[in-house]
Parts: structure tokens; sequence; C-alpha cells
């Protein structure tokens, strides 16, 4: 099993942090993939279902520990590669901004 492409949506809540997609030998799709902040760091839980009595239970998930590692560190790669991105677009804009004031007050002065 290959997995031919990861999509990170960055979500800005207090312990969700982002959703992901995940495509397997470009051609199985795996939707809403979470990646949550707990009390130990950074996890991933796949993609559930409520049921009727109020449990959630996932819908797909890896079946032995060599996938779900493999999963689970690729997910985990791409969310950081994603939120360093996004933390460093936020900064360049920031200083893109600073930069525009300054020449805008240079020449009011």
């Amino acid at each position: 099993m290959e997995i031919t492409e990861v999509k990170v949506t960055l979500v800005n809540q207090e312990q969700l942090k982002a959703y992901v997609t995940l495509v397997l030998d470009e051609c199985f799709v795996i939707r809403d993939v979470k990646v949550i902040h707990g009390p130990k760091g950074h996890f991933v839980a796949m993609p559930s279902k409520k049921r009727k009595d109020g449990t959630f239970r996932d819908i797909a998930h890896p079946i032995n520990r060599e996938t779900r590692e493999k999963l689970e560190g690729t997910i985990l790669q791409a969310y950081e590669d994603s939120s360093g991105n996004h933390i460093e677009d936020v900064r360049n804009l920031e200083e893109e901004d600073r930069e525009e004031g300054s020449e805008s007050q240079e020449l009011n002065v």
C-alpha cells in the first residue's frame, strides 16, 4: 500500500488541529481523518460515526500496527509541514505589511 496523496486542511480549534484526506494507491480515498492535540501531544483519529447509543465507531482504520504507524507517521508529518508552512506564510504576510507600512510612513515624512 502506498499513500499517494495527503491533503491537510488546518483548523483553528483548541484540540482539533486539522482534517486530513488520504489517497491510497491512487485509487482509494479516506476523508475526515483528524489531527488532535491531546495531553501527550498530537495524535491521529480515524473517521468515525456516532451510533444510536452515543458511542463512536471507526468507519475505516488500519488492522495492524505496521499500517497504523505508517499512516500516523505520514499524516503527522504532513500536518507539521502544513502548519509550519502556514505559520511561515503568516509571518511573511506580517513582514510584508510592516514593510509596506514603513514605506508609506517614509513617503508621508
